[in-house]
């Protein structure tokens, strides 16, 4: 870990990519021993611990494998890596409401799991106005990544016209969306694939995904 805590990152890319089009992907952005740690980190996890991700909100969450089939561990500071890899996001945090004045509060996140043949169907992260959710990142975990492993992050425009994103899940591409502006989904991979999947928030409780 001593090599790890050295590092420190420039948000400045992240900061105008969100004030300019609300979205930016940033490949190689977290450097690799933090990579490998947060992936040691999940895979000397008890096969128990990952468990089927829920959809809806508040008291109607429940899990449908139509609409998502990944498995998911939530991350709460239990290991120097988690906690190491929360004070990053904290970081950036500070950065978004100094530069974009968000009032962003809190940080959640959760390791994902697609297994070979699992995916997302398209959905947001909050409703516009109606959620607690603001700004949305994913960091990928993935060595040696090929485009025919398949997996991408689609990312479509507000309005479903314009340039569509397609992401390979990479190690180190970290991507961060507005939670409400841009539906999203993850197609199958024939590979497992890692990710830590993490919302800045304006308070606490938690707010599912709206499936579109």
């Amino acid at each position: 870990m001593n090599a790890i805590v050295q590092l420190e990152y420039d948000f400045t890319p992240v900061v105008d990519a969100l004030a300019e089009s609300g979205m930016g992907v940033f490949p190689q952005f977290i450097a690799a021993p933090l990579i490998r740690a947060l992936r040691h980190d999940v895979e000397k996890l008890p096969q128990h611990a990952l468990t089927p991700a829920a959809i809806g909100r508040a008291h109607q969450l429940q899990t449908d494998d139509a609409i998502r089939s990944d498995k998911t561990r939530w991350l709460n500071g239990e290991t120097p890596t988690q906690r190491y890899y929360q004070a990053i996001m904290m970081s950036l945090k500070q950065q978004l409401n100094r530069s974009l004045f968000l009032g962003l509060k809190e940080y959640e996140c959760h390791y994902a799991l697609y297994e070979a043949g699992d995916f997302y169907k398209t959905h947001l992260d909050a409703f516009r106005g109606r959620s607690n959710r603001r700004v949305t990142t994913v960091l990928y975990l993935n060595e040696d990544w090929q485009a025919h492993h398949g997996g991408e992050l689609v990312i479509y425009p507000e309005t479903r016209q314009g340039k569509i994103h397609r992401v390979l899940p990479n190690a180190g591409t970290l991507v961060c969306f507005l939670s409400d502006v841009f539906p999203h989904e993850v197609l199958p991979a024939t590979r497992d694939r890692l990710s830590v999947s993490g919302w800045f928030r304006i308070d606490d409780p938690a707010v599912p995904a709206i499936i579109l």
